[in-house]
């Protein structure tokens, strides 16, 4: 019987006696195949891509029609382009985590032995684009709202920290795109503490909410932005797993740091902003128990995460954990950005 096609006439033969011996095929598993005609080619899985997807899709959906689903039955006014604006405001934080990720994260990877020379690619030009788009499109939002034009818009309070923040991100694109990167802190934090004044209008202590935000959103966008940047560094160094995972074990430490001040600020300004009595009332509340749940999501996964980085040599598992805490954590940016768009729950709990 032949083992293959058959031979070309024009091909002279080989006697029997004088064949080479057969050359062993070695394939992508490293095992040995012989008579293999060639390398197998990958199988490329479409499950990370599909869920991801997925993810994206979800969290799409909970910033443009959250706002109105947490708000029904409440008697609380209707908030014009609610869907927009948190979408538009989804993508500043998510902007702000991917630049404040990029800028401390490094600091983590320089003193890991033996790691790779390799580093990812930088995205903080395009995610601080995309923040300045995304605060210039709240003006034109506001302007449009209020029946002003975009020069009288700049001359309210929310149009004129909008202007503040949308610059602030064009400056640290620009540093970013510099030589010295690590510049673009100072407009960074100038966008921070803009928007934590933007997000308390409140006439009841405004300073202190404000205070407690920036604490806040700083923590979480390391912690967010941070996490991304550390994932991607390791499936940049699959194929060094001590370095990987030595990197993951100093994330982690940080980030015990962060869900503390996260935490803390977090109760902090619930009990100041969220009467009791509303909690399952308002709209604010709905979002901010959904946040919760989110976050008691995340908890475990990086709970779980931590205890088989301790447990295995092998990243591979606390990094498919880790990458599921940072899509869960995507969904809690969203979530972050409804909860500044529904109105103050203050009035219905006033209200006779």
């Amino acid at each position: 019987m032949f083992s293959g096609p058959p031979a070309d006439p024009a091909t002279p033969t080989m006697p029997a006696d004088s064949a080479p011996s057969a050359v062993p095929l070695v394939g992508e598993t490293g095992e040995i195949s012989e008579g293999a005609s060639g390398p197998t080619p990958p199988r490329r899985s479409w499950t990370a891509p599909l869920l991801l997807g997925a993810a994206g899709l979800l969290a799409l959906l909970i910033a443009l029609f959250g706002p109105g689903l947490v708000a029904r039955g409440t008697g609380e006014l209707r908030i014009p382009g609610a869907g927009l604006t948190t979408v538009l405001r989804t993508v500043l934080f998510a902007a702000l985590a991917l630049h404040v990720g990029e800028l401390v994260a490094p600091q983590l990877i320089r003193p890991v032995r033996g790691r790779p020379r390799t580093a990812v690619r930088s995205w903080a030009v395009l995610a601080s684009l995309a923040g300045a788009a995304a605060a210039a499109g709240q003006i034109v939002r506001l302007a449009a709202v209020s029946d002003l034009g975009i020069t009288e818009t700049y001359g309210t309070r929310e149009g004129g920290l909008l202007l503040l923040i949308a610059n602030g991100m064009v400056v640290a694109a620009l540093c970013a795109a510099s030589r010295r990167p690590a510049l673009a802190l100072a407009p960074l934090a100038v966008v921070i503490g803009a928007e934590a004044l933007r997000a308390h209008p409140e006439a009841y202590s405004p300073e202190f909410g404000a205070a407690l935000t920036v604490v806040h959103l700083t923590a979480a966008s390391l912690w967010t932005g941070g996490l991304l940047y550390v994932l991607r560094t390791m499936w940049l160094w699959r194929g060094s797993p001590v370095a990987a995972r030595a990197l993951l074990g100093r994330y982690a430490r940080l980030a015990i740091w962060l869900y503390v001040a996260l935490a803390a600020t977090g109760t902090a300004s619930t009990l100041r902003r969220l009467p009791l009595d509303v909690v399952f009332t308002s709209a604010y509340g709905r979002a901010l128990l959904l946040k919760l749940a989110l976050m008691a999501v995340v908890s475990a996964l990086a709970l779980a995460a931590r205890r088989r980085m301790l447990r295995d040599t092998d990243p591979a598992v606390a990094h498919r954990l880790a990458r599921r805490e940072q899509v869960v954590l995507g969904l809690v940016v969203v979530v972050s950005a409804v909860l500044t768009v529904v109105p103050d729950p203050h009035w219905i709990s006033l209200r006779p």
